[in-house]
């Protein structure tokens, strides 16, 4: 940090700076409370698809306990054919966001395998929805509490260090200054004096 200049423009020059600060101040603030506030909605989103999911696999355990069985290779019966996402702008934080995906069942031996594939291929489809919606969710929850706590970091140095700091050099320099021109006052006085004993 460069010397505080003891000054009447270096004065001018904090009052201005404290000024802005108060003037960036509300608004920095009022952006972390909308932040906070989204995030708080990201997490209920969140939530929700990971209470979904959960029910959806309790569900299939329930429904399909077949699954169980390992000797029936189930791996690979559906894939992601295609996942179109792009980024939504949220109080200055982008986010992504799941636009379309295409999930399908690959070709298999309708002879090779038990009738319930067929269900359980339907039911993965579904599954692999669910897990990509509690992936965009989880993504946007990382990327708004980063968001939240750089913009508390910023509110913080704004409130607690650049704010208290330029009001004590304020001070400083009106101390200074005060000090300088009643010292000046003094030696004019006793100047004056002496002009007067001399003459």
């Amino acid at each position: 940090m460069a010397a505080l200049t003891l000054s009447k423009s270096a004065l001018q020059d904090q009052r201005r700076k404290l000024a802005s600060y108060r003037r960036f101040l509300p608004s920095l603030d009022m952006k972390r409370q909308q932040l906070a506030a989204e995030r708080a909605k990201a997490v209920a989103e969140l939530q929700e698809a990971e209470t979904a999911l959960a029910g959806f696999l309790s569900d299939i355990g329930e429904r399909l306990p077949m699954l169980a069985n390992r000797e029936i290779d189930l791996g690979g019966l559906v894939e992601l054919v295609s996942l179109e996402q792009d980024r939504q702008n949220v109080v200055g934080v982008w986010l992504p966001r799941l636009v379309s995906f295409e999930v399908k069942a690959k070709d298999y031996s309708w002879l090779g395998r038990p009738a319930w594939v067929d269900v359980a291929a339907a039911r993965l489809r579904d599954c692999v929805e669910l897990n990509l919606r509690v992936r965009f969710a989880r993504r946007r929850v990382e990327i708004l509490e980063k968001g939240l706590r750089q913009i508390t970091q910023r509110v913080n140095l704004f409130d607690k260090i650049l704010i208290p700091r330029t009001r004590k050099n304020i001070q400083l320099i009106q101390v200074y200054l005060g000090d300088a021109e009643r010292t000046a006052v003094v030696r004019s006085k006793v100047a004056k004096r002496k002009r007067a004993a001399a003459a």
